[in-house]
């Protein structure tokens, strides 16, 4: 099943629960938040208790990426927040066994992502215990940049891993995401689609949730 998951990174903060709301009516599966403290990133966003606050707005899975120094620092605040889906980074100044095991103590699902320059390799160890793994398709820090096609590498070889080992795990991707490399994305075996400008600023957020996840399923991996 192919899932959709825009990043109100993109939406009107200025009305951010009818902003929610709406992507829960057009069919969104997942919301996409990105937390970016400014050092981890070179950009600020919003944190856990603006989290807790829009959680009331929809009952459709917080899908929360960190980009984060010290994401065990924060994870229970994250989880207390409404998290259900907590990623961080590989590259993160926290160790990365021991941050998997708290957000599972929490009952939140675990997903781990790596910038585009680190091997997807360094995610392999800890496959067992996640939910989802996300590919970054852009530096992370930024919205509306373009899609790096040469990710679909990684998305691949994560695919291959993940099936060779019969695990449940989602594939999820992030940055330039639109009707054409949804389609290149989810040839490469993602199946998770995160998407900001080109679902937000869409006329009929509906029709494109809908034709997002048609030309997914049409493209995914043969040998998936």
């Amino acid at each position: 099943m192919m899932k959709i998951s825009p990043s109100i990174l993109s939406c009107d903060y200025g009305k951010i629960a009818e902003e929610l709301k709406d992507m829960e009516l057009a069919g969104a599966d997942y919301m996409h938040i990105d937390v970016m403290d400014g050092h981890f990133v070179p950009n600020l966003t919003l944190g856990a208790p603006v989290i807790k606050c829009i959680r009331k707005a929809t009952d459709v899975p917080f899908d929360v990426h960190l980009m984060i120094s010290d994401p065990l620092k924060y994870i229970d605040d994250f989880c207390d927040a409404g998290a259900d889906i907590i990623t961080f980074h590989t590259e993160c100044d926290s160790p990365i066994g021991e941050t998997i095991d708290k957000i599972l103590s929490r009952g939140v699902k675990a997903s781990l992502t790596v910038k585009p320059k680190t091997p997807v390799e360094d995610i392999f160890p800890y496959l067992d215990k996640l939910s989802m793994v996300l590919i970054m398709t852009v530096e992370p820090g930024f919205g509306g940049q373009s899609f790096m096609e040469d990710m679909m590498a990684k998305v691949s070889a994560l695919r291959n891993e993940i099936n060779a080992r019969g695990l449940d795990c989602e594939i999820e991707v992030d940055g330039g995401i639109n009707e054409k490399t949804i389609a290149i994305a989810s040839a490469a075996g993602a199946d998770v689609f995160v998407s900001g400008n080109a679902l937000f600023s869409s006329a009929d957020r509906k029709a494109a949730v809908e034709k997002f996840k048609a030309i997914a399923e049409e493209n995914f991996c043969k040998n998936c």
